[in-house]
């Protein structure tokens, strides 16, 4: 049996990224370790869609948790992944600084009131 290629390990990766609240969490811990009570208020999810967005992010290996008292706490396993997520906020920062300067350059523009050459209207 042949290696995983790495195009393919890496399109997995992402796809575990691929929901706004797993982002969210990563994003929290990114800050610091947090318990589920921390996390419930922030992410804005049921504690059972919480707990099942946890296990997916503690299944790939990017969290890890760890019994304190009656709480679990979640950690994040591999620091990189909050320079993976300030990466990611630059670029869409730079994608979406282009869509306003085209926004404001379309606002910016007068619009056409007189019929263009060639183009017949209605008498």
């Amino acid at each position: 049996m042949s290696p995983t290629p790495l195009s393919v390990l890496k399109a997995d990766f992402f796809k575990s990224l691929a929901h706004p609240a797993r982002i969210r969490v990563l994003e929290i811990l990114s800050a610091g370790d947090a318990s589920v009570a921390q996390l419930l208020p922030q992410v804005g999810l049921e504690p059972s869609h919480l707990s099942q967005q946890l296990a997916v992010l503690r299944r790939v290996g990017l969290v890890t948790s760890a019994r304190e008292g009656s709480s679990v706490v979640y950690s994040l396993a591999v620091p990189q992944v909050a320079e993976l997520l300030a990466v990611a906020r630059s670029v869409l920062d730079s994608l979406l600084a282009e869509n306003v300067e085209l926004l404001t350059d379309l606002r910016r523009e007068p619009e056409p009131t007189a019929v263009p050459p060639g183009v017949e209207t209605e008498s």
